[in-house]
C-alpha cells in the first residue's frame, strides 16, 4: 500500500468511527525547513481550531505490520486526549486583545526556511529568524500553537515590532527557563544515574522542552550562563528544541564541533527540527554572541 492509499484508508475508517457532530478531513501541511506533512483533523461542530494529527509515523508502523485497525483507534484516542480544554473559537483569534498575552516567539533556521519567511514576519538574529505563535494550550501532552502569519497582523491592525514586543513579555514567563547539565537531562529522562564525572556539557531549553532553544533570547540570560561558568562558551544549535551550552576550556576544535552538529542533524535530529549547523560564541567580556568568531 503506498503512502497516499495509508492516509485514505485512514481517512476512511477514522470517519467511520466517529460521530455526526464531527467532520474528518486530510489537510497537507508545510512546516519547519519546508516540510510538508499530511495531517488529519477531526473538526467538532462549533469549534473552530482542532488538532491535526500527522500520519507519517503511522505509515511507517504499518509497514512494520501494525493493522490499520489498531493505528485507527490509537489515533481516536490520541485525538481523545488532545482535545482542547477549552476550546478556541475562531472568533477569539481574530481579536488581537484575545490573543496577545499568549504570543510567543521561536528560533528557525533562515536559510531553511526562505519560501516560509516570505509569508509569516520575523526578525533576523544571527542567521537565525525569529518567528512568533499564539499558544493555543499546554497541557501534558505538549503544546498547541498557531503560527502567526502576515495575514493575522493585516487582521489585527498591529505591526510586526509591536508582536515582538509582545513575545519579548509573554514568552520567558509562559516557557520558562531550564538549564542544566547533559548529565542531569539524561538521568532525567532515563531515570538511569550516571556514576562517570560531571559532564561539562549543558543544556539551555524551556521547562516543557518544546522549542526550547529560543531560551537565548531571554533578557539577560546568555549573560547568566557565562557567569555561572565563569568564562566564555560556545553554543550549539542541537534543535529548535534546545541549545548545548560548552565551556570554551573543554571545547574541541570549532572544526571538530561542527563537523559533530552536521552528524547529529544528518542521523538523530528530525528533519523538521534542525536548526543549524555551526557553532556560535559567547564573549563574557562583550556581552555578545556571535557566529563569526567561532569559525
Amino acid at each position: 500500500m503506498t503512502y497516499h492509499q495509508f492516509v485514505q484508508a485512514v481517512e476512511e475508517r477514522v470517519r467511520g468511527c466517529v460521530k455526526g457532530n464531527h467532520a474528518v478531513r486530510v489537510h497537507t501541511a508545510q512546516k519547519n525547513n519546508g516540510v510538508w506533512r499530511k495531517g488529519i483533523t477531526i473538526e467538532e461542530k462549533g469549534i473552530n481550531v482542532s488538532p491535526t494529527i500527522y500520519l507519517e509515523e503511522y505509515y511507517q508502523q504499518f509497514r512494520r505490520g501494525i493493522s490499520l485497525e489498531s493505528i485507527t483507534a490509537d489515533i481516536l484516542k490520541l485525538y481523545g486526549e488532545l482535545r482542547f480544554q477549552t476550546p478556541w473559537r475562531g472568533e477569539r483569534l481574530r481579536i488581537y486583545q484575545d490573543v496577545r498575552d499568549k504570543i510567543v516567539y521561536r528560533l528557525i533556521s533562515r536559510k531553511r526556511n526562505q519560501e516560509l519567511l516570505k509569508e509569516i514576519p520575523y526578525v533576523p538574529y544571527l542567521d537565525l529568524a525569529i518567528v512568533f505563535a499564539v499558544i493555543l494550550e499546554i497541557d501534558p501532552h505538549g503544546i498547541a500553537t498557531m503560527l502567526i502569519r502576515k495575514e493575522q497582523l493585516r487582521e489585527w491592525g498591529i505591526e510586526k515590532e509591536e508582536v515582538y514586543r509582545q513575545a519579548c513579555e509573554n514568552t520567558w514567563k509562559i516557557l520558562p527557563v531550564d538549564f542544566q547539565t547533559m548529565r542531569a537531562l539524561i538521568e532525567e529522562l532515563t531515570m538511569v544515574l550516571w556514576r562517570e564525572n560531571e559532564l561539562k556539557l549543558c543544556v539551555l531549553t524551556n521547562q516543557i522542552k518544546k522549542y526550547g532553544a529560543a531560551a537565548v533570547l531571554y533578557e539577560g540570560q546568555l549573560e547568566a550562563v557565562g557567569q555561572l561558568l565563569g568564562e566564555n562558551y560556545y553554543v550549539l544549535p542541537s534543535s529548535v528544541h534546545e541549545m548545548l551550552i560548552l565551556p570554551e576550556s573543554c571545547a574541541p576544535e570549532v572544526e571538530q564541533m561542527n563537523q559533530m552538529i552536521a552528524e547529529i542533524n544528518e542521523a538523530v535530529v528530525d528533519p523538521e527540527e534542525v536548526l543549524g549547523d555551526h557553532v556560535y560564541y559567547y564573549d563574557r567580556e562583550k556581552k555578545e554572541i556571535c557566529w563569526e568568531s567561532a569559525q
